[in-house]
């Protein structure tokens, strides 16, 4: 089985404030890169953002994923098993509820290995992903988060 390299980051200016989230995903030689923007959110829910967008874009189930993110928030929460244990309580007192759950959805169809990597660093794909998502945070389009907006 195939194994598809995603590297992800997220961006918010001000957080909350105007935000990005961006993808690299990478197959043998070829890449694909994603970005979105929002214009209120959060840092996290942008992190969280980018990977979910990427998992959106893969067309084939069952595929070994190598996912690299900067955020502990997201790297933990999975390898931790932190996640599991929040859907079990039904999200109850934890932030970003539907961000998580619209995740859950998509991991269960892939086989995930979370990746943590030091932000600002020098890694090449992680510097490309910030440079995205900062982009379009500054530049748009921005959507609404309406996950962000809309809660209670």
């Amino acid at each position: 089985m195939q194994t598809v390299e995603i590297f992800t980051d997220g961006s918010a200016k001000g957080n909350p404030g105007p935000g990005g989230a961006a993808a690299i995903l990478r197959s043998g030689k070829r890449e694909k890169e994603l970005a979105e923007g929002y214009r209120l959110t959060t840092n996290n829910r942008m992190e969280l953002r980018a990977v979910i967008m990427a998992l959106e874009a893969l067309k084939i189930k069952g595929l070994n994923l190598k996912i690299y993110s900067d955020s502990k928030y997201v790297v933990e929460a999975y390898n931790k098993g932190w996640v599991f244990d929040w859907e079990k309580k039904d999200f109850k007192k934890k932030k970003n509820p539907d961000l998580w759950k619209r995740f859950l959805e998509l991991e269960k169809h892939f086989k995930l290995n979370f990746i943590w990597v030091k932000g600002h660093a020098g890694h090449p794909e992680n510097e490309r992903c910030d440079r995205l998502a900062v982009d379009i945070a500054d530049n748009g389009p921005l959507w609404v988060d309406k996950g962000y907006e809309e809660q209670d």
